[in-house]
């Protein structure tokens, strides 16, 4: 089976950040999808769905301290279906996406200062460099850090004085 959401909207309000007993962060958030379309009859139509989504770990942390009502966000995740009982004892579902991965969009002045975003005004997503040489981390919706090795290049060595670093490069490792 295949369970898989990409949505990308607008904030309905701010990130409500929570710390669950474990000590792990949870962050629900409202999302505003639009949906243009045209009718029979030729004039424009919209459409809007409303969506709760629950982010976990360290992006959850991040969405708090980046995002706000109105901010540009690309979620991509899995569909749940939350059931519980209300206060008269009745049944109730709701179907809401529990996120694994976390896009910001749209312009740094536009949803604040992303703080580690690149120039020219638009951030690209949430990740962190490590100082590991080839090496990306990001990090997935529990707060775990995913390596992921870019072109499988040597870590460079300190060359000695006086002496000429080698450099082993094959064919396939030239990304061109």
């Amino acid at each position: 089976m295949f369970n898989k959401v990409i949505l990308a909207g607008n904030l309905t309000r701010d990130v409500e950040l929570r710390y669950l007993p474990s000590g792990a962060a949870l962050a629900k958030l409202g999302l505003a999808v639009n949906r243009r379309f045209k009718k029979q009859d030729g004039s424009q139509g919209d459409e809007v769905c409303y969506i709760d989504v629950n982010l976990f770990g360290r992006t959850a942390e991040v969405a708090n301290q980046y995002l706000k009502k109105g901010s540009s966000v690309l979620i991509e995740g899995r569909l749940v279906l939350e059931s519980w009982t209300d206060n008269t004892g009745q049944k109730r579902s709701k179907h809401s996406i529990t996120a694994e991965n976390m896009q910001m969009l749209g312009s740094r002045n536009e949803g604040g200062n992303y703080g580690n975003g690149g120039g020219n005004g638009s951030y690209g997503g949430y990740q962190n460099q490590n100082d590991n040489y080839g090496e990306t981390t990001h990090y997935n919706n529990y707060g775990n850090p995913q390596n992921t090795q870019q072109a499988s290049a040597p870590k460079p060595q300190k060359a000695k004085e006086n002496e000429i670093p080698v450099i082993d490069i094959d064919d396939e490792e030239i990304p061109f």
